[in-house]
């Protein structure tokens, strides 16, 4: 039985920067390494914070003079939509903005933020953590700051796990004595 074999068109791979390493490289080998660049309109600095079941992805953007600021509020993107319009609670929203009016910078940078999984206290809060330690990242004497008021503390209560012969966590099944 005899099986054709035919050659497949396929797209060449981007041209990778060769490294020699220096010394004597092992067995002549030359280590290969793909340079990415990262272009793009504008830099962040992105940081992550969890909460219970939440986990948020910021990106923190520093203040171009073509932004607008609405007044004393903050420009923070939550999944796609403006953090007043996702909580509409205004303690989750002073909540999410409180690492950047400590400092001051509520229109110093403007954020996009990824946020998924638990509910919406626990978004906050995560989001909260997230913006602090990116704020960190972007000068390392705001640490003192945040760190005396807490915001780069993760808060590591979480639900505790259900037991065998337990209905929940705790609580156990009806009990008759005879």
């Amino acid at each position: 039985m005899m099986v054709k074999k035919t050659a497949k068109k396929t797209k060449e791979p981007a041209p990778k920067k060769k490294v020699v390493v220096e010394g004597e490289p092992r067995q002549g080998r030359e280590i290969k390494v793909e340079v990415k660049a990262v272009e793009g309109p504008e830099r962040y600095l992105e940081a992550v914070g969890r909460r219970k079941e939440s986990i948020a992805r910021v990106r923190l953007f520093t203040k171009k003079a073509s932004d607008k600021f609405p007044e004393d509020k903050g420009l923070i993107s939550v999944n796609q939509k403006s953090y007043q319009e996702y909580f509409k609670d205004p303690f989750l929203q002073n909540t999410v903005e409180a690492p950047l009016r400590k400092l001051k910078s509520l229109d110093r940078f403007k954020g996009s933020v990824m946020v998924k999984g638990g509910g919406l206290s626990g978004q906050a809060d995560a989001i909260k953590l997230g913006v602090a330690r990116a704020l960190v990242l972007f000068d390392a004497n705001y640490r003192k700051k945040l760190k005396k008021f807490g915001y780069l503390t993760q808060d590591s209560r979480i639900k505790e796990r259900r037991k065998y012969g337990l209905k929940k966590a705790r609580k156990a099944p009806q009990w008759a004595k005879r």
